[in-house]
């Protein structure tokens, strides 16, 4: 199941187990990076299996949305990302939020989950993120990553 966004755009695609994720995850991307923009979708695996969503962009909220909905797996969430807004940034806060079971990617890369069907239940079990390699770096794409990485203040 293809994630449908555009190249600009990061998400962020995980597993949790409860209702509450909702809430604790909107509240830890807020915090974590104040002005955030992002939508967030959650399918409850159980109860009235609805789509549970937020965020502070209506337009990534029904991005998230659209993109649940196709998957269609129970327990999964998805987060949108804002243009110029990047995981990394956010990424502990997702971690830490004690409803997230695991997270299958946080990538701007052309993203697919894996699902795999029996009978009423649908589970994403993989993901294919980006493109396979090409060659190995040399000592200037060595340098070009360190520059990178510095030009983003990730680095000193």
């Amino acid at each position: 199941m293809p994630i449908e966004k555009s190249e600009n755009l990061n998400v962020i695609l995980g597993q949790s187990h409860f209702i509450k994720t909702v809430e604790d995850l909107h509240e830890a991307l807020v915090t974590a990076v104040p002005g955030i923009k992002f939508g967030l979708a959650f399918s409850e695996g159980s109860g009235k299996r609805l789509v549970r969503k937020t965020g502070t962009d209506p337009a990534l909220v029904d991005l998230a949305v659209k993109n649940i909905l196709a998957i269609g797996a129970g327990h999964v969430f998805l987060i949108v990302l804002g243009d110029g807004f990047f995981p990394i940034n956010v990424l502990h806060a997702v971690k830490a939020c004690p409803e997230v079971v695991r997270l299958f990617a946080a990538t701007a890369n052309p993203l697919q989950a894996i699902v795999a069907e029996e009978g009423d239940q649908r589970g994403i079990v993989g993901v294919l993120d980006g493109f396979k390699p090409l060659g190995v770096e040399d000592d200037a794409g060595i340098s070009w990553r360190k520059d990178l990485l510095r030009r983003f203040g990730y680095k000193l």
